[in-house]
């Protein structure tokens, strides 16, 4: 999926308007450039965001519960801890960031490019994800339980303790992860396409979860 990698390739780049105020709870945010910013516990529920970017803005904690954002290009900010529960993330691109604690527990991710990242502990539990490509990501102990995955790639990327139990995947390509480090879940990847050399690292932790005793003598 082609993602702009600079604020001024953005269809939308010369109508962007800098915003100086704060973020509220059902606020709607339309062509609005967030740049280097500071928040703390925001409540922003209920938000949107169309046709906006965000760069250099950390936020710490707060809660953007069931906003929705839609066709807006993140870059080079940090997201810690803090909720997306249930947030609808539709042309999104976060690129150079950090999402570290972040609860997106039953959210939706459609046609959603994550590049450059490092995430950590990230709850993506009963999430939906539909065309999603992180691409020269770390993920370490990120949990897909019970998510929905189809058309989700791992170019490039880095898979630590990443769980999957009970999640439900199709045409999900880990071919081009750099690391491939399963910690639950093995068994709900059926009809996910590895290469054969993460199949050679995965057999034991496969043979242990199919209840395949191996013994040379």
């Amino acid at each position: 999926m082609p993602v702009a990698r600079d604020l001024a390739s953005l269809p939308y780049a010369r109508y962007l308007q800098p915003f100086t105020g704060d973020l509220d709870q059902g606020d709607d945010h339309v062509e609005v450039h967030v740049d280097d910013r500071e928040f703390d516990t925001v409540s922003a529920g209920g938000s949107r965001f169309s046709e906006s970017a965000l760069t250099s803005v950390t936020f710490t904690g707060g809660s953007f519960d069931r906003s929705r954002l839609d066709d807006v290009w993140i870059a080079r900010s940090r997201w810690i801890g803090g909720s997306w529960a249930e947030c609808d993330l539709l042309n999104v691109s976060i690129l150079d960031g950090v999402l570290a604690g972040v609860q997106a527990y039953g959210s939706k991710w459609r046609r959603v490019t994550v590049q450059g990242c490092k995430i950590d502990s990230l709850n993506l539990r009963g999430a939906k994800l539909q065309d999603v490509e992180f691409r020269d990501c770390d993920l370490s102990e990120v949990d897909f339980g019970d998510a929905t995955l189809a058309g989700v790639s791992f170019p490039g990327s880095m898979l630590r303790r990443v769980r999957f139990g009970k999640a439900t995947v199709k045409k999900v390509d880990l071919r081009g992860a750099r690391e491939l480090d399963v910690a639950e879940g093995w068994d709900s990847l059926r009809g996910a396409i590895i290469n054969s050399g993460q199949l050679a690292e995965a057999a034991p932790a496969l043979a242990q979860t199919l209840g395949i005793v191996v013994k040379d003598r």
